[in-house]
């Protein structure tokens, strides 16, 4: 319940109704105020008749005892101008007056008249034809009879115009006060805070994706700035992220514009001196032209198949095949496609596998890309009369397999990029042939495919790539023995 009320009182609705409701409130006991003290004013407004009469009766006392001969009218419009309603006096001497320009009725006057002569009183009220009840108080100075007041019925209303004429414009006047200083109160601070909002929108759409929106508050505002700000955030990684992919870009073109250049241009150096007439070549010479062609036109092959498959693996659009199959015809089948390339550096290749790891389940064909490419790399890095080593183990549910070679390592700030498409370690690695840079980018989407992971670790003599593949996924292992390859 607290929880639920504090989420209320955080609410911009629920602040504007609050202050609405004191408001109201405030201008209700404003009114209430200053009703009460118009009623307790020495001439009040909105005595009964009969306290007015009596009032007016006293105040006659004084004033006549003071001044026998005082104009009436005079002192009665004087003192009596702001009061709505009709009074009038009449004296024994016969003088009449009122604070109001309009005589007394002339029926009341002649009761009046008739009553101060001594007539009987009920009788000549009975005269009287003015509808509605007539207040009258005795004028006493001494224990003599001197005059009466008289208080005419009041006209239809009086008692709402008078409020109204009294009430309307202090009421206005508190209304207009109180709803400034809400509007202050309450719909400024909003109002600052939207412009805020309003001016980051307009930042932000004219490219500024830095621009944040003051997040101040619990309210709406505070939550509407907060989504800004999300948005916001993620625009600008959107944007980063595009910019890189657009580096990217431009340097794969230019990348693979220099991979195929190179065996392309070794090529028409090659046919084109082969063409030469004025040129004698000797049967040996022409051969190893011949071998030098072939070699870069595997090579530009190689590329273009390397481009082709990371193309591919990226659109997802490369076929996988998971079997169940032999671990050590696999690195048998890496050892004897490299066997040539190795003993003519004199490098030692060997492979050994734990049997935990005999069996694996996965495409085979693609884990022997994998392989083959880390050790094609390794054979580029590994100085002649050196050594690789493939190790393949078991762990748990995850199968381990390392390929290892004694080359002088590759440098540390080299690491968290060897896995980029085209990125290739400086010369100080390379000891023979470049490779396209595409190798180790396959591999990691290769086994990215399977749900495993690939890294490395390198120092100078010792270089090792660890592949782990998970070996608990959804396979079932009678489909997978089923399918089984004769790798």
């Amino acid at each position: 319940m607290a929880r639920r009320w504090l989420g209320w009182s955080r609410s911009l609705y629920w602040r504007i109704a609050l202050s609405f409701a004191l408001f109201t409130a405030a201008m209700l006991v404003a009114q209430n105020l200053l009703f009460n003290y118009l009623r307790e004013r020495p001439n009040p407004s909105f005595l009964s008749p009969n306290a007015m009469a009596m009032l007016v009766a006293a105040d006659m006392q004084d004033a006549v005892a003071r001044a026998p001969s005082a104009d009436l009218n005079d002192y009665l419009r004087r003192k009596y101008s702001d009061t709505p309603q009709r009074i009038y006096v009449a004296l024994r001497d016969g003088r009449i007056g009122g604070n109001t320009a309009s005589p007394m009725p002339e029926d009341i006057r002649r009761a009046t008249v008739a009553t101060l002569d001594g007539a009987n009183v009920r009788e000549a009220t009975s005269r009287i034809e003015t509808r509605g009840p007539v207040v009258t108080a005795p004028i006493q100075v001494g224990n003599e009879l001197w005059g009466i007041v008289v208080l005419p019925p009041p006209p239809p209303e009086t008692a709402a115009r008078a409020i109204a004429r009294l009430l309307s414009v202090p009421g206005t006047l508190i209304l207009v006060t109180a709803a400034f200083l809400v509007s202050l109160v309450v719909f400024s601070p909003a109002r600052r805070r939207l412009q805020a909002l309003e001016a980051a929108a307009e930042h932000l759409g004219a490219g500024d994706l830095s621009v944040r929106a003051p997040e101040t508050g619990a309210d709406e505002i505070a939550r509407v700035a907060r989504a800004f700000n999300v948005m916001a955030s993620e625009l600008a990684g959107r944007d980063e992220a595009l910019r890189a992919s657009d580096r990217l870009r431009r340097q794969m073109v230019a990348d693979v514009s220099h991979e195929l250049k190179t065996p392309l241009t070794s090529m028409r150096g090659y046919v084109e001196t082969l063409r030469l007439p004025d040129i004698s070549l000797s049967a040996e010479q022409r051969s190893e032209y011949l071998d030098t062609i072939e070699h870069e036109t595997k090579r530009l092959e190689r590329i273009v198949q390397d481009l082709l498959d990371v193309a591919r693996l990226e659109n997802g659009a490369i076929a996988f095949e998971r079997r169940c199959f032999e671990t050590e015809r696999l690195f048998a089948h890496v050892v004897q496609r490299h066997r040539t390339t190795a003993g003519a550096r004199h490098i030692e290749i060997v492979a050994s596998v734990d049997p935990a790891a005999d069996q694996l389940v996965g495409d085979p064909y693609r884990l022997e890309q994998v392989i083959e490419n880390l050790v094609a790399n390794a054979i580029r890095h590994t100085p002649d009369g050196g050594c690789i080593e493939l190790r393949a183990e078991g762990r748990d549910d995850t199968a381990i397999l390392t390929v290892t070679d004694n080359g002088p390592g590759i440098a540390q700030e080299h690491l968290p990029h060897i896995f980029d498409r085209f990125y290739k370690v400086d010369a100080a690695r390379a000891s023979g042939a470049s490779g396209s840079g595409l190798g180790l980018s396959i591999a990691r989407a290769i086994v990215a495919w399977h749900g495993g992971s690939i890294d490395v670790e390198s120092r100078p003599g010792l270089t090792r790539f660890a592949v782990r593949l998970p070996q608990t996924s959804a396979a079932d292992p009678e489909r997978d023995h089923a399918l089984s390859a004769n790798l």
